[in-house]
């Protein structure tokens, strides 16, 4: 999935420990087999490749996951939209190359097939169709968070009573520490992101971030994000980072990135409109916005 997943089980000893990892890890390939655009035969590339021709059936597991995608695009009025793939490497690429920006009408011709509404859906078949030709489905946007969400299930299932997920920063944990203690975990500071500024506690919650300090380049001095507003084609500016906080590992990494794209306001409003989703913003400037019932420590 192009990122590095941790996975932490409480256990009596080494063997068992082991062996539920070790389920952990078949089932996140499992996962990584159906929803990869690296491999020319997964189902995500079929429908890809099918754009503006055909339906193409896929497993209800990966229809699912394609419709609770696009009812999180409707509740964030198109920031969260996984027709985004159409956006390719010729218009942003952030391996440190890039000298310059793009040109900002180039940008908004190529965000034209970013379109949600544009996902077909046959649910009685299962069969899923892109309308336009070159329109592009990806999941970067919530597969690390649905693999983590999925690993903890089949650790669950197996009798592993406590444990943490951790798919690059997007986590997933329950249960208690061995001594007895609730999971904890620290809220990375953007500018020096191996520090914590906060703690919080995280047992049977999920954790998203999305920052700036991942993934970005700097032209003349000024900082770009890898968060595009599928709107525009260009990189968010004014957020360092969002955390999010939610029952639900893939909830949580869905969240996090159209929250930056909304902006502050916009982005605290919807939080508090949804039962058991929290919120952290790191401005540009440091400051610190929370969403209600939150707690720092």
């Amino acid at each position: 999935m192009g990122n590095n997943f941790t996975i932490t089980v409480v256990a009596e000893n080494q063997k068992t420990a082991n062996k539920n990892i070790h389920l952990a890890i078949e089932e996140i390939r499992r996962i990584e087999k159906l929803l990869t655009t690296y491999k020319a035969d997964s189902q995500t590339n079929l429908i890809n490749q099918n754009a503006g021709i055909g339906p193409v059936k896929v497993d209800p597991e990966v229809f699912n996951l394609i419709e609770r995608c696009i009812g999180i695009s409707r509740i964030t009025q198109g920031a969260f939209d996984i027709s985004y793939g159409s956006i390719d490497k010729s218009l942003w690429n952030f391996d440190k190359s890039m000298t310059q920006l793009p040109d900002p009408e180039m940008a908004l011709r190529m965000v034209h097939l970013i379109n949600y509404r544009n996902i077909i859906l046959d649910k009685e078949n299962t069969r899923v169709f892109l309308k336009e030709k070159g329109m592009r489905i990806g999941f970067g946007g919530i597969g690390k968070g649905y693999a983590a969400e999925m690993a903890k299930q089949v650790l669950l299932e197996n009798n592993v009573q406590s444990g943490i997920i951790n798919a690059s920063g997007d986590l997933s944990a329950w249960g208690l520490q061995p001594d007895g203690k609730k999971w904890t975990i620290g809220v990375a500071n953007p500018d020096t992101p191996n520090a914590a500024f906060s703690y919080m506690e995280i047992s049977n919650k999920a954790v998203a971030t999305s920052g700036n300090y991942e993934k970005f380049i700097t032209i003349k001095g000024k900082k770009y994000s890898h968060t595009i507003d599928p709107k525009t084609g260009l990189p968010i500016t004014g957020i360092k980072s969002v955390t999010i906080m939610a029952s639900n590992a893939e909830f949580a990494d869905a969240m996090a990135t159209p929250i930056a794209v909304m902006g502050i306001k916009a982005g605290l409003f919807l939080i508090d409109q949804i039962p058991d989703l929290y919120c952290i913003i790191i401005d540009d400037n440091n400051k610190i916005y929370t969403s209600k019932n939150i707690n720092l420590k």
